[in-house]
């Protein structure tokens, strides 16, 4: 199968997050990386790092996106892995030009900006992926079957938390600098950073979105501008109940997600230290460990017993984007779990949710305020 020919800006030499997704877009050569507006200090570097054509690369991604529409050869996506504040630029100025987009997380930085990116991806009829990798895990995708199933009974209690220590004391690198920066971050820190990939995980899994949630939000570090730790109450619809905690504050945690969902019949765990278990626990018998095996294979590259992870579940997720592109350029359908414009305003909605229940005392709100 050809290749897509894909562009990327932002992710230049530095950058953790776009030599990521670099890997993930080769890893099942369905992508080549041929056009880039990669950095604004290290651009022609980066690029040639990348082995992208001098004549390929762009010092402003909106001529980027106007040239390579018009190239005969040009590309047929484009990877955003910029700061958050550009996402929403980004993505319009190459919807614009007829390009798919495959967007890192958040989607945007502000609420208003993800509303109206929804609105251009609605009619632009492109496709529109964001790059929320841990829904692209095997066995988080058994548990979201195993849930919809009903194999715990109604859900009762969701409990999510993801907990780091990078930013335990005051940083002055580069990643930290501007995930700080309101003004390139957005207002939320690590609600923003690692929370929306709690709440996404939780909502992917349990196919519910909370009505109202309460927050309360903490900068522990002196001088910090964005929350570095939160504790955040959630309500459902149908009477559940659920907790979400994120911190980048807590010493010993690298990066420690887990899920936990507790129905009438059945309880589910899965840890990302033991990515390829799940712990499923029906009510007075003994705890079943589901391995990576049969049901999940379809996710994963090497035999069940070799460690897959991070790198092969941000792979899935460009994968899956490269059977969409193709789908869409056909004009054909495709079922896909990808997560899209639909999971990026649900982000944004609940960091704007956490930000007002913080600043009322952390009371309750409305998630949703149409």
């Amino acid at each position: 199968m050809t290749p897509i020919r894909l562009g990327m800006v932002g992710g230049g030499l530095g950058a953790m997050i776009g030599e990521v997704h670099r890997i993930a877009a080769r890893l099942d050569n369905r992508f080549a990386l041929v056009a880039g507006a990669l950095s604004t200090t290290r651009n022609a570097e980066s690029a040639a790092a990348c082995g992208i054509a001098p004549d390929r690369v762009y010092d402003d991604y909106t001529v980027m996106a106007q040239a390579e529409a018009a190239r005969p050869d040009g590309i047929e996506a484009v990877s955003i892995c910029t700061p958050n504040h550009l996402h929403f630029p980004v993505a319009q100025a190459f919807l614009a030009a007829g390009i798919p987009v495959i967007c890192d997380k958040p989607m945007t930085a502000t609420l208003p900006d993800a509303r109206s990116l929804a609105g251009l991806v609605e009619s632009s009829g492109l496709p529109f992926v964001l790059t929320h990798n841990y829904s692209a895990y095997p066995q988080l995708r058994l548990a979201r079957e195993m849930v919809a199933r009903g194999d715990l009974g109604p859900l009762r209690l969701v409990q999510v938390e993801y907990a780091q220590d990078w930013l335990t004391e005051a940083s002055d690198s580069k990643q930290a600098a501007w995930r700080g920066d309101p003004a390139r971050a957005g207002a939320g820190g690590a609600i923003g950073d690692i929370g929306t990939h709690a709440y996404q995980i939780a909502r992917f899994v349990s196919g519910m979105a909370p009505e109202a949630l309460a927050a309360d939000l903490t900068s522990f570090v002196p001088g910090r501008r964005v929350d570095d730790n939160a504790h955040v109450m959630l309500r459902y619809a149908s009477g559940a109940r659920g907790t979400l905690w994120c911190s980048q504050v807590a010493p010993g945690t690298e990066n420690g997600l887990t899920l936990r969902l507790y129905g009438a019949r059945a309880g589910l765990e899965w840890t990302h230290a033991h990515p390829e278990t799940l712990r499923f626990t029906p009510l007075g018998t003994p705890t079943q460990i589901l391995r990576r095996g049969a049901q999940t294979m379809a996710g994963s590259r090497v035999p069940a017993g070799h460690p897959e992870g991070f790198l092969e579940g941000f792979a899935n997720l460009y994968a899956e984007a490269a059977d969409l592109i193709r789908a869409h350029q056909s004009g054909t359908a495709v079922q896909s779990l990808l997560p899209g414009i639909k999971d990026g305003v649900e982000g944004l909605e609940f960091i704007d949710a956490c930000i007002r229940s913080a600043g009322a005392g952390s009371g309750w709100v409305k998630v949703h305020q149409g």
